[in-house]
């Protein structure tokens, strides 16, 4: 499985990459305002996360100025 897939049993994709790109922020400038450790941010970001807290994803949609189903997408099958 490559990074960019997402973990099998679930089928959301995380477009942080393509976020943080469009906005010209790096992962650590991200984890600076936000308050999540750059490993956490990276976990998001290559599709391993588990889990996300409700509190962790306000904090990323406000920093990146956008709505949840614009980080969290479903992924294609």
């Amino acid at each position: 499985m490559s990074p960019a897939e997402p973990e099998e049993g679930h089928g959301i994709r995380c477009r942080l990459d393509e976020l943080l790109a469009a906005r010209g922020l790096t992962l650590t400038e991200l984890s600076a305002r936000v308050g999540v450790s750059v490993v956490n941010l990276s976990v998001l970001k290559n599709d391993r996360a588990k889990a996300i807290r409700f509190s962790t994803l306000t904090a990323i949609c406000r920093a990146l100025e956008c709505e949840v189903g614009e980080l969290l997408v479903l992924a294609a099958d």
